[in-house]
């Protein structure tokens, strides 16, 4: 039997030319790279700043994770703007957005409970505007373009993070954290600009959006929020990428406390902390570049599970040289997304992708900052090589979930519908 248009498009394995040969995702892609460096280097200057104002390292860490759990509230109560309303308004007013934000925290004196105040109410607009990023991504991109399109911009987003957490600390240096945070709104103007000089103007048509559907936009969030939760399939997949991801980044939060009390020499805590976006980098690089898009369905759950084996080996408290190569592999594990991209595209309905996508993206931030909160305050009890070996340990029985719904073929993931929960 001839294959049909639908199995060649899946078996079709793209390139990284033919997905950066797209104007949009060209442009989406390099002002999302900008972005993840400016947002590094806001939140770890912005981090130094409440530090050095107070000397308390709990308010320097509040500070450092302050963007992130306030995201999930947002994409619940405001998600459904992303497909509400024209893309290049929303992507270009994000960035303005931050960019001010930047400004004042960069030129005004505020006490620390209200810059915090003002960081986390800024976030609650973060997963709309992502969200109607990442549609438009979809839109631009079909098949295992789509993919490959996910694929870089997780490895510009690792590349992106590193060079944002570097020149966050040579611009403090230099400059001090006030001139530093300026620095950062600089680099949002660029991207507003580039999306508001760029990218056309699409009308509701063209982006596939509803403006204007019945009741307000808390309302309609909330209802959209709903749907896509209690559909089973869509449930899953967003369990899915949350949770091996929310783990790993709580063990990662450990490694810093993990180097002291291992006393190893000052400064390697940073080459470990590396480690795990390099194995990101790489692994992003390998299953996306070399694999077909079925190869990589099947390997999902090997992995998810390859995330979270090396993190046991931390039980046994082992050295620098061990601990490194320990969380390059466990990087290279996180490639077991690119298996869920398609599945996860296709269970989405068409008119709530740019929701759809905030919410993904804001349950991931929220949960990689309740993540080390909850394994900080295991490893109290425990230690931290106990506490970073029980979070492997719960990523392989995350692996074993994804084992009992997520076959090799995936076939029982509908395609653009939510499926109800039984």
């Amino acid at each position: 039997m001839p294959p049909t248009a639908e199995t060649a498009q899946v078996s079709h394995r793209a390139t990284y030319r033919e997905v950066l040969a797209e104007p949009r995702f060209r442009l989406l892609f390099s002002t999302r790279a900008v972005a993840i460096t400016a947002d590094a280097l806001r939140i770890t200057t912005f981090s130094v700043l409440v530090f050095s104002s107070t000397g308390s390292a709990l308010l320097s860490a509040v500070a450092f994770g302050i963007g992130f759990i306030p995201q999930l509230f947002g994409s619940l109560l405001l998600g459904s703007l992303a497909d509400r309303l024209p893309p290049r308004a929303l992507i270009t007013g994000g960035y303005a957005l931050t960019c001010a934000t930047a400004l004042l925290l960069a030129l005004v004196r505020m006490p620390v409970a209200a810059s915090l105040g003002v960081v986390a109410l800024v976030s609650l607009a973060t997963p709309v505007f992502h969200g109607a990023s990442s549609r438009l991504v979809a839109q631009s991109l079909e098949g295992d373009a789509y993919v490959l399109g996910r694929s870089l911009n997780n490895i510009a987003g690792a590349g992106a993070q590193l060079i944002g957490l570097a020149l966050g600390g040579a611009a403090v240096a230099a400059l001090g954290p006030r001139r530093a945070l300026a620095v950062s709104a600089v680099l949002y103007l660029g991207c507003a600009l580039a999306i508001r000089i760029r990218l056309p103007r699409l009308q509701p048509g063209e982006f596939g959006g509803t403006p204007g559907s019945d009741g307000g936009a808390v309302r309609a969030s909330l209802r959209g929020a709903g749907l896509l939760l209690r559909g089973r399939t869509v449930r899953r997949l967003m369990l899915a990428q949350w949770l091996p991801v929310a783990l790993v980044a709580g063990a990662e939060g450990l490694i810093v406390a993990y180097a002291g009390e291992r006393r190893f020499a000052p400064g390697w805590y940073a080459v470990l902390m590396g480690c795990l976006p390099v194995g990101m980098l790489v692994g992003d690089l390998l299953v996306g570049r070399f694999l077909r898009p079925r190869a990589r369905e099947r390997l999902v759950v090997p992995l998810v599970a390859l995330a979270g084996l090396p993190l046991i080996g931390f039980a046994a408290e082992p050295g620098v040289g061990v601990s490194s190569c320990l969380l390059l592999l466990s990087g290279l594990g996180y490639a077991y997304g690119l298996g869920l991209q398609r599945p996860f595209l296709d269970a989405l309905p068409q008119d709530g992708r740019g929701q759809a996508f905030g919410l993904l993206g804001s349950g991931s931030m929220t949960l990689q900052g309740v993540g080390p909160v909850c394994l900080g305050a295991v490893a109290a009890l425990i230690g931290t090589g106990g506490a970073i070996a029980l979070a492997g340990g719960a990523a392989l029985l995350t692996a074993g979930w994804i084992l009992t719904w997520h076959p090799p073929a995936s076939p029982a993931l509908a395609p653009n519908r939510v499926v109800p929960s039984e």
